[in-house]
Order: C-alpha cells, then sequence, then structure tokens
C-alpha cells in the first residue's frame, strides 16, 4: 500500500516529516504548544515551509530554553537575534515570542488556583477532545472557526501576540486539537 498524503505536503522531505508524525497528533507538552503557538505566528504572512526551515534555528535560539528564561530576553538581545537570516527578520515576530512567554508565565500563576496548566486550558476550546473535520479536499478545510475566533480573543486578552483566528486555527491543526487530514490521507484518524 502506498502512503497518500494531504495535497498541501510537498515533496520537501522536511514537509513530509512534519506531515507523517506532527502535523494534526495530540499534544499537551506545553513546551511544544509554546513551540507552536510561536511558530505559527511567525508564520505571518509566509508561507508553513518557510517556518519549518527556520525552525531549527528558533530551537537554538529560543525553543531550547525553558519559558521563564524566554521571558526575561531584552529587546537589545532580540534586536541581535535579527542579524540571524536563520530567523525570520521581524522584530515584532521575534518580541511577540518573548511577550508570549510573559503571557504564558502570567496565564499559569492565574490557573494555579484551579488546578490547571496552559495546556488543560488550551485543549478546553474543545472541551478536551480532537475535533475530527471532513476533508475531501485541504482547500475546503476553514482558515478560522468559531472555536479559533475565541481562543485567539482569550488569547489576546491574555497578552499574547501574533494569535489572529487564522494564527489559532493553524495552531489547533498543527497540535492536533483539530484533525484536518484530507480523507483520503493515510495518516487520517477516525
Amino acid at each position: 500500500m502506498s502512503i497518500q498524503r494531504c495535497a498541501w505536503c510537498s515533496n520537501d522531505p522536511l514537509y513530509m516529516t512534519y506531515h507523517d508524525h506532527e502535523w494534526g497528533k495530540a499534544s499537551h507538552d506545553e513546551a511544544h504548544l509554546f513551540e507552536m503557538l510561536c511558530l505559527e505566528g511567525q508564520q505571518a504572512g509566509l508561507s508553513w515551509i518557510t517556518v519549518l526551515k527556520k525552525r531549527d534555528c528558533y530551537r537554538q535560539y529560543f525553543f531550547q530554553y525553558p519559558i521563564a528564561k524566554i521571558a526575561q530576553f531584552s529587546d537589545a538581545e532580540l534586536e541581535n537575534k535579527l542579524q540571524d537570516a536563520g530567523l525570520i527578520r521581524h522584530i515584532g515576530k521575534l518580541k511577540a515570542i518573548r511577550d508570549n512567554a510573559m503571557a504564558w508565565q502570567q496565564l499559569t500563576q492565574e490557573l494555579k488556583p484551579q488546578q490547571m496548566n496552559v495546556s488543560d486550558w488550551l485543549w478546553s476550546f474543545v472541551e478536551h477532545q480532537i475535533l475530527h473535520n471532513d476533508v475531501p479536499d485541504y482547500r475546503q478545510a476553514p482558515a478560522q472557526t468559531d472555536i479559533s475566533l475565541a481562543l485567539s480573543k482569550a488569547l489576546k486578552k491574555k497578552g499574547f501576540k501574533f494569535v489572529g483566528p487564522t494564527t489559532c486555527y493553524a495552531f489547533m491543526q498543527a497540535v492536533g486539537m483539530v484533525e484536518d487530514h484530507e480523507n483520503h490521507c493515510t495518516f487520517k484518524s477516525t
């Protein structure tokens, strides 16, 4: 049996690995959720493959560190990172990673009395279940939904940046809150 992938997945090995092993797989790991939320924000105005090709550099500069460390980056440290072509050289997007780390820390503190973590809070938007969509063609999948709009508003209210409803929907797809593999795709779960 040959592998069938979603039509958006090119023949780039990096894209195929991402599609086959990560995209649409349920993640509750807070470090991974934070990384993906930030990377989806980095994508704004760009293709996802561009971000994937720069992911190792983002990991080197940001995501190898605990969220508390990322929250402490100064503006000067972030501006110095603009010299590296391995990153998307947009100071607003780089500052958003730091600002999102600060917002993540604040949200963590707010959730402690409820004995919740940020993963629980994020997954509450889909009632802690993966939403399975009928996707005959990826172009028919929504770019945003009422849930991604609600998540976007909630994140913005908490101080997160670059988290519009389309970015939030892409995040939900990436971390498996929504399962949008095309119906013919070998990796579609039922």
